[in-house]
């Protein structure tokens, strides 16, 4: 089971992943953490760790109040190891009367796609970069669930004109990785509606031609 939550100043989605037994991995807590926290209280999770897709700014603004609040650890790819603390690695220095976010680092540093078990969740990894150099996607089987990050988007991809983006580098990660999985897994994105790999593939004129 998993809970969508848009979080922060552009409301990017967080993910809550949770089991039975009440036990939740939390997905890019982009903002808000009063709201996050409160909300994970009133469900009675015990959150296991904090899994950031990658270190833009609406993506990380509640990362610290979580952590310590519930003593988690960080897990973030090792290309983006100093974003979260570099107010212009993460992109918040360019936005003009908010205030800056920062973090600070990661707990661990994942370096390679792998098997991701914690608890009781295993996750396939997969380093997806293109929007940004340390991108990274999480398959949880289970489910038939990505958690895409800004990879990719309903009808849409990520933005590659920031830091770090490369456009042909974030469709071939896309057509590697991400479009050889199951039709009906749903794609669990970091800005509006889920989306499956097959209405991507059916629909998504971005991928025209894969």
């Amino acid at each position: 089971m998993f809970k969508q939550i848009p979080l922060g100043p552009i409301q990017t989605n967080a993910y809550v992943l949770y089991n039975d037994a009440k036990e939740a991995v939390i997905f890019d807590p982009g903002g808000d953490a009063e709201a996050l926290i409160n909300w994970l209280k009133r469900e009675q999770l015990t959150p296991l760790a904090i899994l950031l897709t990658h270190a833009h700014f609406d993506h990380i603004g509640a990362v610290d109040a979580v952590r310590d609040t519930y003593s988690i650890p960080v897990y973030l790819h090792t290309k983006e190891r100093r974003w979260l603390e570099d107010p212009d690695l993460n992109g918040s220095s360019r936005l003009t009367g908010r205030p800056i976010t920062t973090a600070k680092p990661a707990d661990i540093l994942l370096t390679e796609d792998k098997s991701l078990t914690i608890g009781s969740f295993t996750f396939s990894v997969f380093h997806t970069p293109g929007h940004s150099p340390g991108s990274v996607s999480f398959y949880y089987q289970k489910e038939a669930v990505l958690f895409s990050g800004d990879v990719l988007f309903q009808h849409s991809i990520g933005r590659t004109d920031l830091r770090g983006g490369d456009h042909a580098l974030l469709l071939a990660s896309i057509h590697n990785k991400i479009l050889p999985l199951p039709e009906g897994t749903v794609v669990a994105s970091g800005h509006g509606p889920l989306t499956t790999i097959g209405q991507e593939m059916d629909h998504n004129p971005f991928l025209s031609g894969y």
